[in-house]
């Protein structure tokens, strides 16, 4: 196999790179840059289009998974090839495949949102809850999800590995004023609120171009986001629960909101 530079100092400046884009969401913003780490996830960026910058691989990994690196390292710019020990210090995971890819952030598509379903998510936290959001919208066929600035990454590898890939293929809208920029979409918005008096979300009769705006896990959604919201809807809960998991609450909304 041809065309990889091999690279063997942890002082490389590349490799310093790809640490910094691994630990850091403003060094991912200001690069428009992310990585992507195991076969699986790469292979589902590179079934969905998405072209490596840099492709980074260990020694062991050329050998043991030589027909899909081959494939990886033809849409790669640049292709690398390091000792495992180097490896084993730029990866996030416990047990490295040797695989990293480096891929430039997708660019802003056209949505038609009167033709869509979406869920919106305010200020969530947790990149496990956005990976489980993620998965349950394109499994009951969300047309996107909708986040505000303050988010947790979804470039993040934490995000990309709780979404197993998913966070690639379903649109993602980043708005830098939540509440005021789903008006301008033109959506009607449902805030899911844990409140009573809430209309209930069995009873709601979703159409195309909604969402239903998901809040932060411990504080929910911001007065503002509510205000602005349509109409305000709650989950019914018996029992002594008080709320729900953001990601469960985005799954059963998701679930009413599709069926």
């Amino acid at each position: 196999m041809t065309g990889f530079k091999e690279i063997t100092s942890k002082d490389n400046s590349l490799i310093k790179l790809v640490c910094e884009l691994q630990r850091s969401s403003k060094v991912r913003d200001d690069y428009s840059l992310f990585v992507l780490e195991g076969l699986r996830i790469c292979k589902d960026a590179c079934d969905n289009g998405i072209k490596f910058d840099k492709l980074i691989v260990s020694h062991t990994a050329l050998e043991k998974y030589s027909e899909d690196i081959i494939k990886f390292s033809e849409i790669s710019n640049e292709n690398i090839l390091i000792p495992d020990s180097l490896f084993k210090k730029i990866s996030e995971t416990m047990s490295p495949q040797g695989i990293i890819a480096v891929a430039q952030k997708p660019k802003k598509t056209e949505i038609d949102f009167k033709k869509g379903r979406f869920i919106g998510l305010e200020n969530l936290q947790d990149p496990s809850n956005l990976g489980a959001i993620a998965r349950t919208a394109e499994a009951l066929g969300v047309s996107g999800i909708i986040m505000s600035k303050n988010c947790c990454d979804p470039y993040s590898p934490k995000s990309l590995r709780a979404s197993m890939g998913t966070l690639l293929r379903l649109p993602l809208i980043i708005t830098e004023n939540f509440a005021e920029d789903i008006k301008d979409f033109g959506l009607v918005s449902y805030a899911c609120v844990v409140n009573s008096s809430a209309l209930s979300i069995n009873d709601v009769n979703f159409s195309n171009g909604c969402v239903v705006v998901i809040g932060n896990e411990a504080n929910g959604l911001t007065g503002e986001t509510v205000k602005n919201s349509d109409f305000a809807v709650t989950i019914p809960m018996k029992g002594k629960a008080e709320s729900l998991n953001a990601s469960v609450a985005a799954s059963i909304a998701a679930w009413e909101m599709m069926k």
